[in-house]
């Protein structure tokens, strides 16, 4: 198989056309509808043409969705269309969320959203300095209507007795499946303590996993179910895999960003800090503008980061999975993963960053005989098996792909070809 270089990759996939409800259409107000408008926000995604005419009927609601489908407005312009309707002026709303990142999105959003309606919200998370826990406490005790908490950083202002969510109508647990594997369940149950049992619960996740439904039984009233292409890429996602030696991957990234000048934002993710540091290190010596991204840089870091890179300053992010999730940034046109994720629902996430709202984008794996087994789970997760390419001649000769025998667990690494 000859090499396919990776400009012309888009060229070669197919989308389908499809009609989509107008916002309009689905009964929200004026002063929202011309917000959506200055953003150039006119048709709904198909999560947001369930969920929000559920919400705006106060249901209760559990949506299932991928990454990338528009979930955040799916809940957030229902409550804002209630609120600006009929706004209390006090606390109505709290989301949770599992990371700052994502808290900071949806805040952003939401400020967005409601630029001519004049609602308030705050984002609560950790990383801050005191003046922000004091800005973070007059929010909780003078009344922004909207919150939105990751729910450690919510649970210590819950401690000092100072918060009073009385008045809260909404309860929205956004990226639900994650907190719960990030151990937040407990968490989650004293903040619930905490609110009115009168009140809407909108449950947001990317996959339904046994822990999600068992919170939902718990918590949910008679809630009406989305749940729209579980686990599975947008459709707008063109995937590729090449396969690679460990020892081929940071000159094969070289090689491909050659093909690659009209991209103008690019994310590699490594699964650990220290190939993040390596990658980012290479690129910066072939004169790349680069940022590397993990847990070792602090939250004001992270958003300089991330700033740079929504302007176009910095072209390429490499980035561990911390930024997987939880971020919002148009326009990513190529999705690059250094190496294969160990649970399959991470690839997921991971090239989600790319065709976000329908639009279009490349998403690249680099499988080593080492990561053959971890891939084959993500195209069984996926349902299809991802176009397999072989590493530039120059690079060497590349492994040969053997889908591992199925109940046979992890192989040893394969040889190379003769």
């Amino acid at each position: 198989m000859k090499s396919l270089a990776t400009s012309s990759l888009i060229y070669q996939f197919l989308f389908s056309n499809f009609a989509y409800m107008t916002f309009k259409e689905l009964g929200l107000n004026e002063e929202l509808l011309e917000a959506l408008g200055y953003m150039n926000f006119h048709e709904a995604t198909p999560i947001q043409e369930q969920a929000i005419p559920a919400a705006l009927n106060g249901k209760d609601l559990i949506a299932c969705a991928q990454t990338g489908t528009g979930k955040t407005a799916a809940f957030t312009l229902p409550i804002i269309h209630k609120l600006s309707l009929n706004n209390p002026g006090t606390s109505n709303t709290l989301i949770l969320t599992p990371t700052r990142e994502l808290a900071l999105q949806i805040d952003n959003q939401i400020q967005g959203f409601s630029y001519f309606s004049g609602i308030t919200s705050l984002a609560i998370y950790g990383g801050g300095d005191g003046k922000e826990w004091n800005n973070q406490r007059k929010a909780l005790t003078q009344g922004a209507e909207i919150i939105i908490a990751t729910p450690g950083k919510l649970i210590s202002h819950l401690n000092l007795g100072y918060v009073k969510f009385d008045d809260i109508q909404h309860l929205v647990l956004d990226e639900a499946d994650r907190m719960l594997d990030m151990g937040f369940y407990d968490d989650i149950k004293k903040i619930i303590s905490y609110l009115p049992k009168e009140r809407q619960n909108l449950f947001f996740s990317a996959t339904m996993a046994p822990k999600m439904r068992k919170l939902a039984q718990e918590f949910l009233k008679e809630p009406e179910e989305i749940s729209l292409a579980i686990a599975k890429p947008a459709a707008g996602v063109l995937q590729a895999v090449y396969l690679a030696y460990d020892q081929q991957k940071t000159a094969l990234i070289h090689e491909l960003l050659k093909d690659t000048k009209s991209y103008e934002s690019i994310i590699i993710f490594c699964s650990t800090k220290k190939k993040v540091a390596e990658v980012a290190k290479s690129l910066k010596g072939k004169g790349y503008v680069v940022a590397a991204v993990s847990s070792d840089l602090d939250q004001k870091e992270r958003e300089l980061a991330l700033q740079e890179f929504r302007a176009k300053r910095t072209r390429i992010i490499v980035s561990t999975d911390v930024l997987s999730r939880g971020i919002d940034i148009k326009d990513i046109n190529l999705v690059m993963n250094y190496d294969v994720p160990s649970d399959a629902a991470d690839y997921v996430h991971r090239i989600g960053r790319t065709a976000r709202a329908n639009t279009t984008g490349v998403a690249i794996t680099f499988v080593s005989p080492d990561d053959m087994f971890n891939f084959s789970k993500i195209e069984e997760l996926i349902e299809r098996d991802v176009i397999k390419i072989n590493v530039p001649e120059s690079l060497g000769e590349s492994p040969v792909w053997k889908k591992p025998t199925k109940g046979k667990g992890r192989r040893k690494p394969f040889k190379r070809k003769k």
